[in-house]
């Protein structure tokens, strides 16, 4: 019996594994990329907005295009820790003529 359920322990930790950052073809890639840096841009003027900087001291936040810059700045690195471009889709492209 012990050895019974080792071995279901260990087919279902086979099973299901939990991969980030998950492998997406380079269409699907591109857009998480593209989505990450447009809620960067909204998030950024939404800090701006909202949180700001009173004293028009803080170099970030006392200019609503310079807080926009570093939400998309933000953005735009975020999706690596969530997807990956498929190295495989790349190589496809390429000896297709």
């Amino acid at each position: 019996m012990n050895t019974q359920n080792m071995e279901s322990k260990q087919n279902h930790s086979q099973k299901r594994k939990w991969t980030l950052p998950k492998t997406v073809n380079a269409r699907k890639y591109l857009w998480a990329v593209g989505a990450f840096t447009l809620l960067g841009v909204m998030g950024g003027y939404a800090y701006y907005f909202f949180i700001g900087c009173q004293t028009g001291g803080c170099t970030i936040t006392s200019n609503p295009y310079m807080s926009m810059a570093w939400g998309g700045a933000v953005g735009y690195l975020l999706p690596d820790f969530f997807v990956k471009k498929d190295k495989n889709d790349n190589q496809e492209q390429s000896d297709s003529p």
